[in-house]
């Protein structure tokens, strides 16, 4: 058994991390010793991971929350994962979409800056204050 300090660490979060982990439920209240410490269990610890790894790939904690649900649920497959990553991949996709936009606007101005002169002539700030969408 793991205080809340090591279990973080172990985990690769942060104690706030694993407290609010355990406040919206996606990982199991711990035992507490006899003065009131939470004590983790490896598999509080597997967990934790499990989310971290989930976030890092994009899933939110309300995804990740459903992600956990199914692995509960024995009526569910492997597909019904397989779809919400898949649901995911869109998601990503299209964030990937409106940041290439994003990326090339901005490319667009800096290339159009001579980096010299005033401010008030700067062509960056022109095209900020534009009403127009470019």
């Amino acid at each position: 058994m793991l205080n809340i300090g090591k279990a973080a660490r172990e985990g690769g979060v942060s104690v706030e991390a694993m407290r609010y982990y355990e406040q919206q439920g996606l990982i199991a209240a711990p035992d507490r010793d006899a003065n009131g410490y939470r004590k983790y269990s490896a598999d509080a610890v597997r967990r934790v991971r499990f989310i971290k790894r989930a976030q890092d790939v994009g899933f939110t904690l309300r995804d990740i929350g459903d992600l956990l649900s199914l692995q509960a649920d024995s009526g569910a497959s492997c597909g019904d994962v397989r779809d919400r990553a898949r649901t995911k991949l869109g998601e990503i996709d299209d964030k990937i979409v409106v940041l290439t936009r994003m990326r090339d606007v901005l490319a667009t101005w800096t290339d159009a800056c001579p980096s010299e002169g005033p401010v008030s002539e700067c062509p960056i700030f022109d095209a900020l204050e534009r009403d127009d969408e470019t």
